[in-house]
């Protein structure tokens, strides 16, 4: 693989922000006519990095970023569930953190479930539309293509996460207020977010060198 300046602090970024989002998400919040869970103010990011990704370095290596982020939420995912399920020290200073810990996490492997599932199939629907755009546009259209991979991923992602992470613990009205206003903001910031897309993938093709096209890629997501 070829010695990227960038691709590695990317990467760490979408991690980062693919596991705070996850714990965000713990809590339902409300803003203005909209409610949604907290992750939804920075998971829209992954997407952006998504695109930067797949438009930048192409489809493989953002399989591999992919794959990095989801075994890492899975880590972290694992490692909450085990501090949840030890018991806390009996002391009167700790318990009422101990207990509010529990609570907060009790539904985080439900959450997590949802996430990853979520997460996989729109992140690998988000890059594997923008790879074949790109392929039919030569390249051209950018932002068309980065909004209609997000239309189509933000779909996948926002209904698979709320049906698994949601449903039964919410009333149905609750789940369906929460997928709309989640896919109108994350469709959002990535519209609002569009020129400085542009800018940064403009000045990653010229530091890295790289604007690469899929031509023969095998987009099989399990193909690490």
């Amino acid at each position: 693989m070829e010695n990227y300046k960038y691709l590695d602090l990317i990467t760490a970024a979408f991690v980062a922000v693919l596991i705070i989002s996850n714990v965000a998400a713990t809590k339902v919040v409300q803003l203005g006519p909209f409610g949604f869970d907290g992750g939804t103010l920075l998971f829209p990011l992954a997407y952006i990095f998504g695109d930067v990704l797949t438009e930048v370095y192409g489809y493989r290596r953002s399989r591999r970023v992919i794959w990095t982020g989801f075994f890492l939420l899975a880590l972290a995912s694992l490692t909450f569930s085990l501090v949840a399920a030890l018991p806390a020290l009996p002391d009167p200073g700790v318990t009422p953190y101990a207990a509010a810990f529990d609570r907060l996490f009790g539904l985080m492997p439900r959450i997590v479930l949802g996430s990853l599932l979520a997460y996989w199939a729109g992140e690998f629907s988000n890059s594997y539309v923008l790879a074949k755009m790109k392929l039919q546009s030569r390249g051209r259209f950018f932002g068309l293509r980065a909004i209609g991979s997000t239309l189509v991923g933000e779909a996948v992602d926002t209904g698979t996460f709320l049906l698994i992470a949601f449903w039964g613990v919410y009333a149905p009205a609750v789940v369906g207020l929460m997928f709309v206003s989640n896919y109108v903001f994350k469709v959002g910031v990535e519209v609002v977010f569009l020129p400085l897309t542009y800018a940064v993938v403009g000045w990653l093709k010229r530091a890295e060198q790289e604007d690469y096209f899929d031509e023969g890629t095998d987009f099989n997501p399990f193909k690490i």
